[in-house]
């Protein structure tokens, strides 16, 4: 099997609808990772098989992505929350509502979006890689 159908595989096995269900059910990340790398072991295993030196380093620039966006948005959150008690404090003392503050939900949707499409292009991009070695092997 090639890369990038196994990366599709994988990618479909990792619906993040699925995943915010299951923390919303209280499932801890280890726990979701952990049934993740069992219901898929033998499709990891195959594509680990297949990676290259290269193919790693692009795996831990995307790594680095993430942790870096996972910070991105613990300090909007964080933000938030202190926006929030300020505002809530002003509420209190005025009893004025703010319409202007944009919706968390909003902020969410363009971080998971945003991930997603570089997430999936870095993805295309090993299969690239590893489609053109192939040729010229």
């Amino acid at each position: 099997m090639s890369i990038s159908k196994i990366l599709n595989s994988l990618e479909k096995s990792w619906e993040r609808d699925d995943i915010l269900l299951k923390i919303k059910m209280g499932l801890g990340k280890d726990e979701i990772v952990n049934e993740f790398l069992m219901k898929n072991k033998r499709q990891i295993k195959e594509l680990n098989s297949l990676l290259r030196p290269e193919d790693i380093d692009l795996l831990n620039q995307v790594e680095k992505l993430s942790n870096c966006e996972s910070k991105l948005i613990n300090e909007i959150k964080n933000l938030y929350y202190l926006e929030n008690n300020k505002n809530h404090h002003i509420l209190n003392q005025n009893k004025v509502v703010s319409s202007n503050r944009v919706s968390l939900s909003k902020i969410s949707s363009f971080m998971i979006n945003w991930s997603n499409k570089f997430v999936v292009i870095a993805l295309l991009t090993i299969s690239a890689i590893a489609l053109s070695k192939q040729a010229w092997a």
